[in-house]
């Protein structure tokens, strides 16, 4: 008998001590819970533009995962292709506006890659005197 009382201790005393530990697990849990809306309510308050924009960005990510409908697909499809032409003719005007602007200013590609040679020539000349200054100061001991 006292074999079985023993083993009914034990296993309450393990039963609380698990019991114990899921208490204190839900407590724990509950704490960083309620620190984390405590934090973000800070923070909501601290910059609230960078929240918006926070929020922006993750339903914009969950609104990319999900599938689109067919009635999605038909009244968007109008408004993307009319948007991606509006963008492309945008982009092909400032890229007309920008090279007439530099052929103006008489900035031509032929004259830019002459300038960025120049700056790398001027670069390995700073970089090798460097080096044979450090190389001298080495040699003297100094």
């Amino acid at each position: 008998m006292t074999d079985s009382r023993n083993v009914d201790q034990d296993t309450s005393t393990e039963t609380g001590s698990r019991r114990q530990r899921a208490i204190e697990a839900y407590g724990s849990a509950r704490d960083r819970v309620t620190g984390a809306g405590r934090k973000a309510g800070e923070a909501l308050e601290e910059a609230p533009l960078v929240a918006l924009a926070a929020g922006l960005a993750a339903g914009a990510a969950i609104a990319a995962l999900l599938p689109r409908t067919r009635t999605e697909a038909r009244l968007i499809r109008p408004v993307a292709d009319r948007a991606r032409e509006t963008a492309k003719s945008a982009a092909q005007a400032a890229k007309d506006a920008g090279k007439s602007r530099l052929s103006e200013l008489g900035l031509t590609t032929e004259k830019g890659n002459d300038v960025v040679r120049q700056i790398l020539d001027g670069a390995k000349d700073a970089v090798r005197a460097s080096a044979q200054a450090a190389a001298g100061t080495v040699r003297r001991g100094d």
